[in-house]
């Protein structure tokens, strides 16, 4: 989708900077740095067989990769502007981190995070599903935190709450999740990026029509659970070729009497730092020509279809 600006960064420390994966008409995926702006990207040189992720975790980090710009700019209206997740790249969410509020997931489809200003959905059969605006961690392959952005990970909270046995249902589904725009990247240990990230805020409004219908605020420093803990959970036995980014749970929760409905617009943020929108969609999906599951209606249980 094209945005005139991401806007400007006045939270942004002196060790850090916002990286954007865009897309040019007729070329391939690529990154670049925002200005302090945000109405332009000054492109990255660097090789498209490794991500964002893996190669910050090569000798130099952030300076190495900020001395690969090249020496023109670009406005941020003439591109499109795409979830930062890299080929290969997974995504997991963590649950219960809030005081208010551990099991991990990968999103392992490429339809199931949508880009920056796309639709995410509510699924058809869904009568109360809620956003959940989330502080993403960026992880590199070595399970260095990197930096974080922005993140909404959908819940179908009436299907979670049928049976223990359905959350993958509730929680994994077509465009149920989108990242970013902004990846914002630090030149700092663990310590240091976690402090920092503890003195931020989340906030969302959700609007319908004209009217707002939902709005709420928390903080990072809420999350009860560690940094490390939650990357060493998240590596425990699993290998990250490519990197992943981390969702670490939510400290917003719209009331039980509120759901998503079609057309609704979803903004969260971290403010001064990162904003990310998307309208919701409902609507019965299109099956597969060659189906291979399905789901009864009745009981929910995951069952092979008959050829």
């Amino acid at each position: 989708m094209r945005i005139q600006s991401l806007g400007p960064a006045p939270n942004l420390s002196l060790n850090a900077a916002r990286l954007v994966r865009f897309k040019q008409p007729s070329l391939i995926p690529q990154w670049g740095v925002v200005s302090t702006e945000g109405n332009q990207i000054t492109p990255l040189n660097f090789s498209s067989d490794k991500s964002i992720l893996k190669t910050l975790d090569l000798d130099g980090g952030l300076p190495a990769l900020l001395a690969l710009q090249e020496s023109y700019n670009l406005n941020t209206s003439d591109v499109e502007i795409l979830k930062p997740v890299d080929d290969g790249v997974e995504v997991w969410a963590a649950g219960v981190t809030y005081k208010r509020s551990q099991v991990a997931r990968m999103e392992e489809s490429e339809s199931v995070v949508a880009h920056p200003g796309d639709p995410v959905r509510v699924r058809s059969d869904s009568r109360w599903t809620v956003p959940e605006p989330e502080f993403t961690l960026a992880v590199t392959p070595k399970g260095k935190l990197v930096g974080y952005t922005i993140g909404n990970d959908m819940s179908a909270r009436d299907i979670e709450g049928e049976n223990p046995l359905y959350p993958p249902q509730a929680k994994t589904y077509n465009q149920c999740c989108s990242l970013g725009g902004v990846l914002i990247v630090m030149d700092a240990g663990v310590g240091a990026i976690e402090k920092h990230a503890r003195a931020q805020a989340i906030e969302m409004e959700i609007h319908r029509d004209v009217l707002e219908v939902f709005k709420g605020r928390t903080s990072v420093n809420d999350i009860v659970r560690t940094f490390p803990g939650l990357i060493q959970m998240l590596r425990h036995e699993n290998d990250l070729p490519q990197g992943a980014f981390l969702l670490t749970g939510t400290g917003i929760v719209p009331p039980d009497d509120f759901t998503l409905q079609h057309g609704d617009e979803i903004t969260m943020r971290i403010p001064g730092l990162v904003e990310l929108s998307n309208p919701v969609v409902k609507d019965v999906l299109v099956e597969s020509s060659v189906p291979m599951f399905h789901t009864d209606s009745t009981n929910r249980t995951l069952t092979l279809a008959q050829s």
